[in-house]
C-alpha cells in the first residue's frame, strides 16, 4: 500500500493515548470478549491514523484496511477467487467490452436502497479532475475515463450508464481480463449519493453521515487513538457476519504491538493491522505461532529523478546495485523474503522467474556506474555526493535504512542522511518530490503485473512520486491493454519493466512475505494473496 501498499505498514501516532486505551502493561488476558448478550468482539491495532476514509480518495493500506470492511464493491474476493458482492448477476458481452451488473436487494447502513446511481456517482467523482483522486487511473479501463480525468473529455462520454435503479452498464475501452478484480477494489466502491451531496466532508468523522454498505459500520473514530467497527444490521448478508464489534487501537511502535499481543490485549498481529516486530520474529518461530506466506507485494526505494544527484541514471543504478538484499533479509528482516531484482513480484502470474535485469549486491558494477555518473555530473570524489534517505517513522523501516545506509557508505563512499516523518507528512513529501530517496511498499491492487507497472506510465500519475517517465514504456503498457494473447501480453509488460530497470526510477529491494500471529480462538483471519483481511469471514470460537 502509500498507497495500496499496506506496506505502509508503519505509520504514526500518539502512543500515550493508545497505551491508556489499550490497558498496556497489565497482566495477560483474553482480549476478545463475549458480553452478557453473547456479542463477539475482536481487538486489533493499526500503525496510524488512516489518512482518508473516502473510498475514492484513500491511497494507503491503513485506510484500505478499514474501507474494505465498511464498504463493498460490485465484486469481492473470497478464498482467492472473485465473487459477486453488491452485484447479484454479471453479464458480459461477447466482445468482452460491456459488463451489465444487476444489483442485489441491498441496503445502506441508514436503510436506504443501494442503487446503480450510487456506484456511478462514486466512479464519476473519482474521475472528475477537480476531485484530484490519486487512484483515478485504476478506472481507466472504462471507456472515456482517461480522457475525462485528464480534462480532455466529458462526463457524458464515460462508459458508465445507469439503466435503472438496479442495473449498471459499463463499457470498456478494451477487453480487460482482470476487470472484475478491479470492481472489488476500494476506488470502485459506491458512495451514498444523497449523503455526499448534502455534506462534502461526510467521510471525516464517524456518525450518521458516514453511511456504508459493507458488513460493518464506522461506529466510532477517536482521531489518533482508535476506531470501532460494529456489525451492519442492514447488510444484505448480515446473518453470516460473526463479529459484532471490532476495536482497533492506533499503536505506532511495532515492539509495543508485539508486547500487547503477548499480553493477550490484541488477537491478531500482522499487516495491515500493524506488523510483527523484527525482534520477536525468531521467538515466534520457535513458539510455532508465526505464519509466513508469499504474496504479491514489493518493498522499494523511490528515486527523485529531478534531484541534484538522483537525476543521474548512473547514480541511481549505483545505489540500486550496491544493496545487499540477501544480507538484509538474513540479518535484519528474517521473514523469508526474496531479494527483488525487478519491479513485479515473482508471486504474480507470468513473472515467476527472475528477469535478469541486475544482480544482488553487485558492487563491481555499482562502482562502475558510480564512476560514470560522477563523470557526467562533473564530480571527482564520491564524498561530494550527499543523499537524503526518507522513511516514515517505523522501527523496521529505520533498521532497513541503516543497513542500506552503511552499505552505500562503505562500498561507494557516499554520505547518506536518514530522515523520518509522520505518515501523512511523509506522503506529502513524496507527492511534492521533497526527497532524494524514499521508501515505499506496493501491493498489487489486483494480481497482475500491470498493477505494479502502471504507476510509472506518466510523471503525472498520482502514484508515481519519482518524476520519471518514458514514452516507450508508456506505449508498451498501452499495447498490453489491447493484447489478447496472454504470452504476448506478458512479453510487452516485461519489455516495459526492462526499460524502467535500465533507467532506475526505483530500486527494488525485496518481495514481501506476509507475517502474522493470531490467537488460537481466532478463525478465518489470514491475509489473502494481496494482503487483504476481510473481517466479514472472521469468527471467534472458544
Amino acid at each position: 500500500m502509500k498507497k495500496n501498499n499496506f506496506l505502509l505498514l508503519s505509520l504514526l501516532l500518539v502512543l500515550s493515548v493508545v497505551l491508556a486505551a489499550c490497558n498496556f502493561g497489565g497482566s495477560e488476558k483474553d482480549s476478545s470478549t463475549t458480553d452478557g448478550n453473547g456479542a463477539k468482539e475482536l481487538n486489533l491495532v493499526t500503525a496510524s491514523e488512516p489518512p482518508s476514509l473516502h473510498p475514492q480518495l484513500a491511497t494507503d493500506s491503513s485506510s484500505g484496511a478499514i474501507l474494505q470492511n465498511v464498504f463493498e464493491g460490485l465484486t469481492t474476493v473470497k478464498d482467492g477467487e472473485v465473487v459477486e458482492a453488491a452485484a447479484d448477476k454479471i453479464d458480459i458481452s461477447e466482445d468482452l467490452l460491456t459488463y451489465t451488473f444487476t444489483l442485489k436487494d441491498a441496503k445502506w447502513s441508514n436503510g436506504d436502497t443501494v442503487t446503480a446511481e450510487d456506484f456511478a456517482y462514486a466512479w464519476k467523482f473519482a474521475l472528475n479532475p477537480e476531485s484530484a483522486s490519486e487512484y483515478a487511473s485504476i478506472l481507466y479501463p472504462i471507456k472515456g475515463a482517461e480522457s475525462y480525468n485528464l480534462g480532455e473529455g466529458t462526463e457524458e462520454d464515460l462508459g458508465i450508464k445507469v439503466v435503472d435503479e438496479k442495473t449498471l452498464e459499463v463499457t470498456l475501452e478494451n477487453p480487460t481480463p482482470y476487470f472484475l478484480e478491479l470492481t472489488a477494489f476500494k476506488t470502485y466502491y459506491p458512495i451514498h449519493k444523497a449523503t455526499a451531496e448534502a455534506n462534502d466532508t461526510w467521510y471525516a468523522e464517524a456518525g450518521d453521515s458516514y453511511v456504508t454498505n459493507g458488513p460493518f459500520t464506522l461506529a466510532d473514530w477517536k482521531h489518533s487513538a482508535s476506531i470501532t467497527l460494529e456489525k451492519n444490521d442492514q447488510y444484505w448478508d448480515a446473518e453470516n457476519v460473526a463479529l459484532d464489534r471490532v476495536n482497533i487501537s492506533m499503536v505506532e511502535n511495532e515492539a509495543t504491538a508485539s508486547t500487547m499481543f503477548d499480553a493477550g490485549e490484541i488477537d491478531f498481529l500482522g499487516a495491515p493491522f500493524q506488523t510483527v516486530s523484527l525482534d520477536v520474529i525468531d521467538r515466534y518461530k520457535q513458539e510455532g505461532i508465526l505464519n509466513i506466506q508469499d504474496f504479491a507485494s514489493i518493498y522499494i526505494y523511490k528515486f527523485n529523478t529531478t534531484g541534484e544527484f538522483t537525476s543521474n541514471a548512473n547514480i541511481r543504478k549505483a545505489l540500486t546495485l550496491a544493496i545487499d538484499r540477501q544480507g538484509l533479509i538474513d540479518n535484519v528482516l528474517k521473514g523469508e523474503q526474496t531479494p527483488a531484482l525487478g519491479m513485479v513480484p515473482t508471486a504474480v502470474p507470468g513473472f515467476e522467474e527472475d528477469r535478469g535485469y541486475f544482480k544482488d549486491n553487485d558492487i563491481e558494477e555499482a562502482k562502475a556506474a558510480l564512476e560514470a555518473g560522477m563523470k557526467e555530473l562533473g564530480i571527482s570524489n564520491p564524498s561530494e555526493i550527499s543523499i537524503g534517505l526518507s522513511i516514515n517513522t517505523s522501527e523496521a523501516h529505520s533498521s532497513i535504512a541503516q543497513f542500506i545506509q552503511e552499505g552505500w557508505h562503505s562500498n561507494l563512499g557516499i554520505d547518506v542522511t536518514i530522515d523520518n516523518s509522520e505518515w501523512q507528512v511523509y506522503l506529502d513529501k513524496l507527492t511534492s518530490l521533497d526527497f532524494d530517496v524514499a521508501r515505499m511498499g506496493w501491493t498489487g491492487d489486483y494480481n497482475d503485473a500491470y498493477s505494479f507497472l502502471e504507476s510509472y506510465d506518466s510523471a503525472d500519475n498520482g502514484n508515481n512520486d519519482t518524476g520519471w517517465e518514458n514514452p516507450e514504456y508508456a506505449q508498451l503498457l498501452k499495447q498490453s491493454l489491447t493484447e489478447t494473447d496472454e504470452n504476448a501480453r506478458f512479453d510487452l509488460l516485461k519489455q516495459a519493466e526492462g526499460i524502467a530497470m535500465a533507467e532506475f526510477p526505483i530500486a527494488p529491494i525485496y518481495y514481501y512475505t506476509s507475517l502474522h500471529v493470531k490467537k488460537d480462538y481466532v478463525q478465518n483471519m489470514e491475509p489473502d494473496a494481496l494482503g487483504n483481511v476481510y473481517l466479514k469471514y472472521v469468527d471467534i470460537n472458544k
